[in-house]
């Protein structure tokens, strides 16, 4: 079973930076999709950034241009870079795994960022 350990959240002020990351253990596919959702309370959890094995990727409408989502070339492990960051980001950021085919996703324990204004 696909085990994912997330790094990186905090607390950082209006405008500023956080990269997180997430590592999958315990025999992860080659073919897989990982990426980050995010939830605050009251709301469902959204799509930050998703990114494909083979490179491909997807982002929510309210990070484009300030998230950046990588991965290491060979790896199961993905970052976010967050840049200009805004209160509105201030949520638990969840790493989550799916294999490419699967509708099923795994999640992690989830990270809390918060952004002070």
């Amino acid at each position: 079973q696909v085990h994912l350990v997330e790094s990186g959240g905090g607390l950082v002020q209006a405008g500023g930076s956080l990269r997180l990351s997430c590592e999958a253990s315990g025999n992860p596919s080659s073919f897989n999709v990982m990426g980050w959702y995010r939830q605050d309370p009251g709301n469902p959890r959204d799509l930050v950034a998703l990114i494909s094995s083979v490179g491909t990727t997807r982002y929510g409408d309210s990070v484009k241009g300030r998230f950046t989502i990588s991965r290491e070339t060979g790896k199961n492990t993905v970052y976010l870079q967050m840049n200009n960051l805004t209160p509105e980001d201030t949520a638990v950021y969840y790493c989550t795994y799916r294999i490419s085919w699967s509708p099923t996703n795994t999640w992690g324990q989830g990270t809390q960022v918060t952004v002070s204004s």
